[in-house]
């Protein structure tokens, strides 16, 4: 029986890849505040990026997208960030996340081409609409993280740490995409303020364009069925 259920779930997780990224990506943001504090907090955030970056190479070749662009991207990023853990080099982790950030970018892109691709709203465009969105969330984050690494004091915030944790720069992130605009992480210089200025208009053209049709296109067949 437990044999049964466990190949029921691997079906459903093949039939709905942007369901088990979306599940992922929502389990780190509970997780990474334990990761930051553990003494194998960079161990730990390394492996989990690696399982995040997989299922974002396995969800763009189930969409129109082109695999092997998301696997160029994904490979030196992932040895990048493993010669980084061992080196400590800054100049490393940049460029690491450098290819994260246009990776989950392309994948976020994949993902909206092939929500837009129908005129019917399938559960799995549902969690696609989802994963898209955490997506973009995770690629300005570490476009942020990328920034101040660059540009040391790009951010500043109520803690008087130097550089801003992970956790703040996704927070932020999140932020900016959803138009709440609650953070108390705020750009300060211009690179930054940059980043901030795409994320906004990022998350606005996010709802006008894909959470809007979608919508749209469920009160259609609902109009249908009636």
């Amino acid at each position: 029986m437990a044999l049964f259920s466990h190949l029921r779930w691997l079906v459903r997780a093949r039939r709905h890849p942007s369901a088990l990224l979306l599940a992922v990506q929502l389990a780190g943001v509970l997780l990474y505040p334990v990761m930051e504090q553990a003494a194998a907090g960079r161990a730990l955030f390394g492996a989990f990026g690696i399982v995040v970056l997989l299922l974002a190479v396995w969800v763009v070749k189930r969409s129109p997208a082109l695999g092997w662009v998301a696997w160029c991207l994904a490979m030196p990023a992932v040895l990048l960030s493993i010669a980084a853990a061992v080196l400590n080099m800054q100049a490393l982790t940049a460029m690491s996340q450098a290819l994260e950030s246009l990776l989950y970018f392309y994948t976020a892109a994949s993902l909206t081409a092939y929500m837009l691709a129908d005129h019917e709203v399938t559960r799995d465009e549902l969690y696609a609409c989802g994963a898209t969105f955490t997506l973009l969330a995770w690629a300005f984050a570490f476009a942020f993280s990328v920034c101040q690494i660059v540009n040391p004091g790009s951010f500043v915030a109520a803690s008087d740490a130097p550089q801003r944790t992970w956790m703040e720069l996704l927070y932020l992130s999140f932020s900016l995409l959803s138009g709440v605009g609650l953070s108390d992480v705020v750009p300060v210089l211009p690179q930054a303020r940059a980043l901030a200025m795409l994320a906004q208009f990022a998350g606005v053209m996010y709802i006008a364009l894909v959470v809007s049709r979608l919508i749209g296109l469920t009160i259609l067949h609902r109009q249908g069925k009636g």
